[in-house]
This record gives structure tokens, C-alpha cells and sequence, in this order.
């Protein structure tokens, strides 16, 4: 058959091939060409390539990029669903700010998922569904067991490229298995001795949903390096401070051991939870350690 060149998504890296899927939704098996082999091409990458025969091609341009995540390695995404439980385990609201960070810091929308709804809210899960709809983040709470939230989840989803992400054990894959009746993502339990599940997800791979939307399961992790950011940009991506850092007396304010800080006087009031303003402070002092080096 004649050479066409078509524009497809990179769904999954496996070895040396890329599988490309085009507006179709049909896959193709892709080697990069020659002069690209040292070319890093990411999950999310949109591409061009040659069509040389059927379900087989030529990866000959990867397309400007939106954004590019690192932990998970993977690109264009524009949701962020940040998923923590009830309980078993405790959700950790230092790596939901984390991961908040950098979405904002990536122009990805965040969207935070509760699940394991079946169990009883522990405080921290109590913290997160009281407060952080406050911030205009949605919220979504779910259970696989009883199969509950996943319609207003799909809902979410329509036409979005999403990337799961928050520690081992809260059910992502659980989640993925969920939403997509034909994967069957291995899932393990969470060991009873260490509170936490095993790693289970061996590469990042995008699936296509029935809305249109494209969702990836991610290798599970629970600590998060800071990209490369200003001391005093920081605060700008914490919604519930840039809300108030203009009443601050200095312009050049970090919010740490300033006179007439606005957003502590905002933190003691209780308009501001004191555990963000604490993540806030590590991320600062990381961010400061950084810029010695």
C-alpha cells in the first residue's frame, strides 16, 4: 500500500515501539525513524507518522508539546485526578499538595478523588472533603466496592487526557478496572503489615474511554520532586493564599517570618487549614535548599 501520513497519540511505549492511535481510534505498532532514535518521545506525545502497512508505521515528528510530567513521564495531559482514600491508608496531605502544585504549575486541572467511600471518613479525609472544594477544586468521592461515583468520574473525564496519581493502596487501578469494563489492570490488596499496596503498574499506558476522554495508569508513588520554581512564585499556586497575599504590608512577602503577613493572619483565623500553610513552608525551605546548589 502507498505511503499516507496521518496524526496519531502515543498510547504506550513498550521497548522500542510506540503504538499510535489515530482519531479512528485504530493503533498502530511505530518505530521512530533514524534520525529521531535518540528523540525522547513520551505516552501523551502527539506525533506524525507513515503508514507503511496495515497496523504498522514510522514515527516521523513528535508535535509541540502542552506540558510534561515527570513522575509519571508523560505528556499533553490536562486533568490531574489525584486519588487518596478514606482510609487504609490514611490519605497524606502533604502529597495532595504536592501533587496540587504541580498541576497548577503545569496548567493541568486538578481533580480530587475520595475513595473508598464505603469506609468511614478518617480526620484527614474529613480536611480534604470539607476543605478543598473551598478552593474550586472538584471532588469526587468513590468506592469500587460498592461502585459509586464512577458515573459522575466518566462525566468528568469527556474529551480530557488524565493521568491518575497519589500513593500505593488507594485503588487506582481498582479505579481504572472501574471505568473501563474490558481492563483488567492487575490489583493487589494492601499489605496488612505496611498499610500500603504493592507497586503494581509496570509502564505508563493510555486508554481510550467511551466519552472520548483518555486516561493512564501511573506507577503509584508517594514523594514528588519540585520542578524548578521562584521562592516567591510558590505562593501564586496555592489558590487559598494568592486569595489574600495582596493585603500583605511587603509585596516581596514568602508568608513565613514577615510582619503583617495577611495569609498567616488568615491561617490563625481558620480561614486557611494549618496543614497547607505547613506544606507550604516545606516546599519553600526545599525550593531555598535548591537554589544553593
Amino acid at each position: 500500500m502507498g505511503e499516507a501520513k496521518i496524526k496519531g497519540l502515543v498510547i504506550k511505549k513498550y521497548s522500542s515501539f510506540y503504538y499510535v492511535q489515530d482519531d479512528k481510534l485504530d493503533i498502530y505498532e511505530c518505530k521512530l525513524r533514524g534520525k529521531f532514535e535518540k528523540q525522547l518521545v513520551l505516552t501523551g506525545d502527539k506525533v506524525l507518522i507513515t503508514v507503511l502497512e496495515e497496523n504498522k508505521g514510522i514515527v516521523e515528528e513528535v508535535l509541540p508539546r502542552t506540558n510534561e510530567l515527570y513522575r509519571p513521564r508523560i505528556a499533553n495531559v490536562t486533568m490531574v485526578l489525584i486519588v487518596m482514600a478514606n482510609d487504609f491508608p490514611l490519605p497524606s496531605l502533604s502529597l495532595l499538595d504536592r501533587l496540587l502544585f504541580l498541576a497548577y504549575f503545569n496548567d493541568i486541572e486538578p481533580v480530587i478523588i475520595l475513595n473508598k467511600s464505603d469506609l468511614k471518613m478518617s480526620n484527614d479525609a474529613q480536611i480534604i472533603n470539607d476543605y478543598y472544594p473551598r478552593l474550586n477544586i472538584k471532588l469526587v468521592n468513590t468506592s469500587t466496592k460498592t461502585k459509586t461515583g464512577h458515573k459522575t468520574l466518566e462525566f468528568l473525564l469527556a474529551d480530557e487526557v488524565a493521568v491518575l496519581a497519589g500513593p500505593s493502596g488507594v485503588g487506582k487501578s481498582s479505579l481504572l478496572n472501574l471505568l473501563i469494563s474490558e481492563l483488567n489492570i492487575k490489583t493487589n490488596e494492601v499489605s496488612d503489615k505496611i498499610g500500603r499496596g504493592r507497586h503494581t503498574t509496570r509502564h505508563v499506558e493510555l486508554f481510550a474511554l467511551s466519552n472520548g476522554g483518555l486516561i493512564a495508569d501511573t506507577p503509584g508513588f508517594s514523594t514528588l520532586g519540585l520542578p524548578v520554581v521562584d521562592k516567591y512564585d510558590l505562593a501564586s499556586y496555592f489558590p487559598d493564599f494568592a486569595e489574600y497575599s495582596s493585603e500583605c504590608r511587603f509585596a516581596d512577602c514568602l508568608h513565613r517570618k514577615e510582619k503583617e503577613c495577611a495569609v498567616k493572619e488568615r491561617v490563625a483565623a481558620g480561614d486557611i487549614i494549618p496543614s497547607r500553610y505547613d506544606n507550604y513552608l516545606l516546599m519553600l525551605e526545599e525550593i531555598i535548599e535548591n537554589e544553593r546548589y
